[in-house]
């Protein structure tokens, strides 16, 4: 029977260490991989509806216009395309500025995997004796 000398003792287990490391490694980097994906998917599926109400919207603002515009014909068409265009000016900017606070904001992205890896390093980290 052959007796385990102290240097493979050794050895063995730096290799376990860096097998649990690199498992460690790998499993983060698919959690990146699945928050990543997620993030995508939300992202196209904004985009998909946020373009179909664009185009909504567009249509009933332009039906509205005509709407007002040939119900104020004989007397107040000049007025009601003026007010009419200050209004969709008004709107275009309070839009713009919803989306750019929005965009300020910031992403949930990564979260999940940032405290996990803070979770390890805590988890890793030697703790001194009382």
């Amino acid at each position: 029977m052959a007796q385990a000398t102290p240097q493979s003792g050794l050895l063995e287990q730096l290799r376990q260490r860096i097998d649990t490391v690199l498992s460690l490694v790998q499993v983060r980097l698919a959690l990146l991989g699945t928050e990543l994906e997620i993030e995508k998917q939300r992202l196209l599926a904004g985009f998909f509806w946020g373009v179909a109400a664009l185009i909504s919207l567009t249509l009933a603002l332009v039906m509205f216009s005509g709407f007002v515009i040939l119900l104020l014909w004989d007397g107040y068409r000049l007025a009601a395309t003026g007010v009419l265009a200050l209004l969709f000016l008004v709107g275009a900017a309070g839009l713009q500025h919803v989306a750019h606070l929005k965009l300020r904001a910031g992403s949930n992205l990564f979260r999940a995997s940032l405290s996990e890896l803070e979770r390890d390093r805590a988890a890793l980290t030697p703790t001194a004796p009382p």
